[in-house]
C-alpha cells in the first residue's frame, strides 16, 4: 500500500513540474537562459500566425467595396543605380612651402587673389646671393674672354694645347658656378605652382620662413573637381572609363553629371572594395573640397521593362509576391484580383516586375491595404 501511495505522488510531482515548464511565461524562459525553450516557443509563434494570416486571408473581414487609386502599366525604361557615398576633392590644392630659409621680404598676393602659374607670389632675402653671383658672372666673362683669345691662337698653331684646355676648363668651371648661384637664388623667389585661387595666406611680411615650416599659404585650383570613393569588387566589370554617373550634393541640393575617369586596380582586403575617381564640372565654382556627395551609378538597363510602385508589392503567408489588379473594368469601377508576381531590382521606388503582369494591366497604387479578392473597386 505505501508502494503505491509512493508511485501515486512521484507522478503527480513528475507532473507538476512538467506542466510548470510548459507554462513558463517568455521573461522565466530568458532569465533562465534556456535556448531550447526559447527556439520551441519562437516556432509555436511563428505557426499561429501563420494560422492566422490564412484565416484572415480566406475571411471576407473587409468591405465589400473600396476606393482605390489605380494604374495602367506600361512598357518603360527600368535603371538601377548603386548608389554610394563619396567626397569631393582635387588634385590641385597644396600648402606652398618655401626653398629657401630667412626673411619674407615680399608678399605679394592675400586671401581670395586669383593667381596663374609661375606668378610670383613671394621673395626671401637672398642674404647676399645676389653680390655672390654678379662677381662669379665676371669671372665667367674673364674666363671666357682668355679662353677665346685662348682659341684663337691654337687656330693660328700658336701656344700649347695645354694652355687651350686650361682656359676652356676655367671657363666651364665659371660658367657652372654661375648656373649653380642662380639656381640656388631662384629658390628664394616664390612662385604659384599652378593656376588657382589663394585660398588661405597664413605669414606676413618680415617674417622669417623655412623650408621645415608648415606653410605659406594655401593655393586651390576648383577647376578640375573629382569625386573619390569605393565600391565592391563585385561591381569590377560594370565600371569602367567613362561611365556616366549622377553626383548629387546635399549641401548645394544640386546633381551634377559626372564621368567615370579613374578605375582602381586594387581590391583592398580588408572590406573587398576598389577606388574610383569621377570627374564633376564645376561651372559656377560651388563645389569644394572634402564635400560629401552620393554618387548614383547606373548597374542595370533595363528598355521594356514593366515596374511598379515599390509599396504595391505585398508578400502573403507562404512568402509569395503580389499585387492586387483590376478585372472588369469599365473606367470607374472593376474587381480586385490578386495577382502573384516575380520580382527583379528596385530603385527610386519602383520595383521591377519579372513575371505575372503586362502592359496596360490596372493596378491598384492606393488602398491595397483595404481590399481582398473579389471585392469591388471604385476609382
Amino acid at each position: 500500500m505505501r508502494k503505491i501511495i509512493l508511485i501515486t505522488v512521484l507522478s503527480l510531482s513528475l507532473f507538476s513540474c512538467s506542466k510548470k515548464e510548459n507554462t513558463a511565461t517568455i521573461d522565466d524562459l530568458i532569465k533562465s537562459k534556456n535556448t531550447k525553450e526559447l527556439q520551441a516557443k519562437k516556432a509555436l509563434i511563428q505557426a499561429d500566425l501563420a494560422k492566422i494570416d490564412e484565416a484572415l486571408a480566406s475571411l471576407d473581414v473587409k468591405k465589400d467595396e473600396a476606393l482605390v487609386s489605380v494604374l495602367t502599366l506600361k512598357d518603360t525604361l527600368f535603371n538601377h543605380y548603386l548608389e554610394i557615398q563619396g567626397n569631393v576633392n582635387t588634385k590641385e590644392n597644396i600648402l606652398v612651402q618655401p626653398e629657401f630659409s630667412g626673411t619674407l621680404t615680399s608678399l605679394t598676393v592675400k586671401a581670395g587673389q586669383h593667381v596663374t602659374k609661375g606668378q610670383i607670389i613671394g621673395k626671401v632675402d637672398d642674404a647676399g646671393m645676389s653680390q655672390q653671383l654678379a662677381s662669379l658672372e665676371n669671372q665667367y666673362a674673364l674666363a671666357k674672354t682668355s679662353f677665346d683669345r685662348q682659341k684663337n691662337l691654337w687656330n693660328k698653331k700658336i701656344g700649347s694645347e695645354i694652355q687651350y684646355l686650361q682656359a676652356q676648363t676655367q671657363m666651364i668651371s665659371a660658367q657652372k658656378g654661375v648656373a649653380q648661384m642662380k639656381a640656388q637664388l631662384a629658390k628664394t623667389v616664390i612662385r604659384a605652382p599652378f593656376t588657382g585661387t589663394i585660398d588661405e595666406v597664413f605669414v606676413e611680411k618680415g617674417q622669417v620662413v623655412a623650408p621645415s615650416q608648415q606653410g605659406l599659404m594655401r593655393i586651390v585650383n576648383l577647376g578640375n573637381m573629382y569625386v573619390s570613393t569605393s565600391v565592391p569588387e563585385t561591381y569590377i566589370g560594370k565600371l569602367k572609363v567613362g561611365t556616366e554617373v549622377d553626383v548629387y550634393l546635399n549641401a548645394l541640393g544640386k546633381t551634377y553629371k559626372g564621368k567615370v575617369r579613374q578605375v582602381g586596380s586594387f581590391i583592398n582586403p580588408n572590406n573587398r572594395s576598389f577606388g574610383i575617381e569621377v570627374a564633376v564640372p564645376n561651372p559656377e565654382n560651388l563645389l569644394r573640397p572634402n564635400q560629401v556627395a552620393k554618387l548614383k551609378i547606373v548597374d542595370y538597363i533595363s528598355k521594356n521593362a514593366i515596374v511598379v510602385p515599390t509599396n504595391v508589392v505585398q508578400e502573403d503567408a507562404q512568402h509569395n509576391k503580389y499585387v492586387y489588379t483590376v478585372s472588369n473594368s469599365d473606367g470607374k469601377t472593376g474587381t480586385a484580383k490578386k495577382v502573384l508576381v516575380k520580382v527583379g531590382q528596385s530603385s527610386d521606388n519602383v520595383t521591377e516586375i519579372l513575371s505575372g503582369l503586362s502592359s496596360n494591366d490596372i493596378i491598384v497604387t492606393e488602398g491595397v491595404n483595404t481590399i481582398s479578392e473579389g471585392m469591388k473597386l471604385n476609382f
